[in-house]
């Protein structure tokens, strides 16, 4: 019994000093079934249920520090005080978690009859368990272990159990940094709030044209991006586009650059003739096949490569 008091004490130390790190403590109702030494025992079985309650600390995320009491709940007259530390393991992110549970149990046998002679009516337990659980939307914590135990006094009592557990969860995993003190200000006569200030956003239209190889037809399900850059221009007629062509490395680097050029200048022509923006809003050069963005060692890659890019940057404002 004095070893149980003194670890009770050294946990409510460790409570104490960790509150700052983590504010979150738990109070909770067990179901359990023990199958204690049968060699405890004059006659019978010797198995017992409890029902119980618990309440733990977290110390951290993953780790808390819990007491509690089960009593008779059929068999044998039995009661067990426990005092675990548990740590959750795996990542938090999981919706169940197993844990390890490690700590003290002292039994009490009010019917002392049963008992070998020589054996105690209390009994000071060693327990290792090992569980799964998880928490319903923050507020809820349920749990399911098994455990072994091994009697401090008696090396050869060993006793089994299995427990259920339902936590109700209190306060949060990390203390609230503190608000400063309001401070309080001289009464002031009220003014109009000033008008928000508008919003300016920038737009970019992003215009991305591939080609089929060794050709410079632009392809008509390209409409929609040419829609959209000519809307962009008609309603912005400062900003100019330039159109870069490219090809995949197949062909020569002279016929390459030639066709890159060609392939701008088809959707520059486009541009010009299906949407009336003016010639000179528009430049159009050819890379050849200096600049992929893909590999060219596939044919998706090549796909990729056989392309006229433009873009287009404008601010607009938004007012409120």
């Amino acid at each position: 019994m004095k070893r149980i008091n003194l670890i009770v004490g050294a946990v409510a130390f460790a409570i104490a000093g960790a509150s700052f790190a983590n504010d979150q403590w738990y109070l909770g109702a067990t179901a359990g079934h023990y199958d204690l030494d049968s060699d405890r025992a004059v006659s019978g079985d010797h198995k017992a249920a409890t029902i119980g309650v618990q309440a733990g600390k977290y110390l951290t995320d993953n780790i808390a520090i819990e007491l509690g009491y089960g009593a008779n709940a059929g068999y044998d007259d039995f009661s067990v005080t426990s005092l675990n530390a548990l740590v959750w393991l795996g990542d938090d992110s999981a919706n169940w978690r197993p844990y390890l549970l490690g700590g003290f149990n002292q039994y009490d046998f009010d019917d002392t009859s049963n008992l070998v002679p020589g054996h105690d009516d209390k009994s000071d337990q060693m327990m290792f368990g090992l569980g799964l659980g998880t928490q319903l939307d923050g507020a809820m914590e349920v749990r399911a272990d098994i455990r072994g135990m091994a009697d401090l006094d008696d090396n050869d009592a060993q006793d089994y159990g299995f427990q259920i557990s339902l936590n109700k969860l209190f306060g949060k995993k990390s203390a609230p940094a503190s608000a400063p003190a309001p401070v309080v200000a001289a009464p002031v006569v009220a003014e109009p709030e000033p008008a928000p200030e508008p919003e300016v956003r920038t737009i970019t239209v992003r215009l991305n044209v591939e080609f089929e190889f060794n050709k410079d037809v632009v392809l008509a399900i390209y409409g929609d991006q040419l829609d959209a850059i000519a809307a962009a221009m008609k309603a912005h007629e400062d900003i100019d586009l330039v159109l870069e062509g490219h090809t995949d490395s197949r062909g020569s680097d002279d016929y390459n650059m030639s066709l890159s050029d060609r392939r701008a200048k088809a959707v520059k022509a486009k541009l010009v003739s299906d949407y009336g923006i003016p010639a000179e809003r528009v430049s159009a050069m050819g890379y050849g096949e200096t600049q992929p963005v893909a590999s060219n060692a596939s044919d998706e890659g090549r796909a990729r490569n056989r392309r006229v890019v433009g873009e287009l940057s404008f601010s607009e404002v938004y007012s409120f």
